[in-house]
């Protein structure tokens, strides 16, 4: 670790660290709340993968979609509107619209082997935004002045890396220039972050020979073929088993690159001073 000791982080002139875990932990909003206290750089991965890597494939899928109506069509061909994605740290709604659903198209599916290649688009894409991490680094410094910083991760990340290899190459680059800390929930907050799946099921990024392995099992399940699956069902009978698929990740990602903090503790956190304290605690209870 970067930080061979409480003292060493509290004392260092530059605080940088690298939040992973579940989506719903906490990720963004103690990002936003260091962010808003000044003196922290924000690297949202998720938003950079929207802008610099995905936005043009989810600008032509919107496009797509409009040229289905002849006036946009019209409108379009003649340049006379101009559609864009207004992503956001906040709102990452177009990104995940267009990595879709497999299944029915009439209930908004998307065809089994288009799926596939939007979620490798996705992993190229997430994989270059996290090469990018000491770039933004070094920008936040020399350009901004921010000598703090925080990268708030997609909570694929695990999807991407092999925390058992010491040459990891992602890992290995982020290992050099900040600390890794995974915010781990308790068996509650798994409950509840399917509770709130179920109540909006949204698609995500998987490795493929984990989709493929659910999308198989499904349908003997389900005993459908492929077209007439139900998007949001396959999505919500999927979520609990990439839980259960993500965690040992996560956690590897912990024992081998970085420190734990649980999810609990994260949530007690008001100020940055509470999150200098807390990540000083864990290093010193985790030598």
């Amino acid at each position: 670790m970067i930080y061979g000791s409480a003292d060493e982080w509290r004392e260092a002139p530059s605080k940088r660290i690298m939040l992973f875990g579940m989506s719903g932990l906490g990720k963004t909003h103690i990002s936003n709340l260091l962010r808003a206290e000044g003196g922290w750089f924000h690297y949202s991965v998720d938003y950079r993968i929207g802008t610099r890597y995905m936005g043009e494939h989810i600008a032509d899928n919107f496009k797509r979609e409009a040229m289905k109506v002849p006036l946009l069509r019209e409108l379009l061909m003649s340049d006379s509107v101009h559609i864009v994605s207004n992503i956001t740290f906040n709102n990452l709604a177009p990104l995940s619209t267009y990595l879709g659903k497999p299944g029915d198209p009439d209930k908004g599916g998307v065809p089994w082997e288009e799926y596939l290649r939007r979620q490798e688009q996705h992993r190229v894409a997430e994989t270059a935004a996290m090469l990018d991490t000491a770039h933004f680094i070094r920008r936040a410094s020399e350009l901004y002045g921010y000598e703090n910083f925080i990268c708030d991760t997609s909570g694929s990340i695990c999807e991407i890396v092999d925390p058992h290899d010491p040459n990891d190459p992602v890992l290995s680059a982020l290992g050099h220039n900040l600390l890794m800390i995974w915010i781990e929930g308790s068996e509650a907050h798994t409950q509840e972050l399917v509770r709130r799946f179920d109540r909006a099921p949204k698609p995500m990024c998987y490795q493929q020979d984990f989709l493929e392995d659910a999308w198989a099992e499904y349908l003997t399940l389900k005993k459908v073929p492929a077209s007439k699956v139900d998007p949001d069902d396959f999505v919500r009978w999927t979520y609990a088993r990439a839980l259960a698929h993500r965690q040992p990740r996560y956690r590897a990602m912990a024992e081998n690159w970085g420190i734990t903090i649980a999810a609990d503790d994260i949530a007690k956190v008001r100020h940055q001073t509470d999150m200098i304290e807390l990540v000083a605690h864990t290093i010193e209870s985790s030598r």
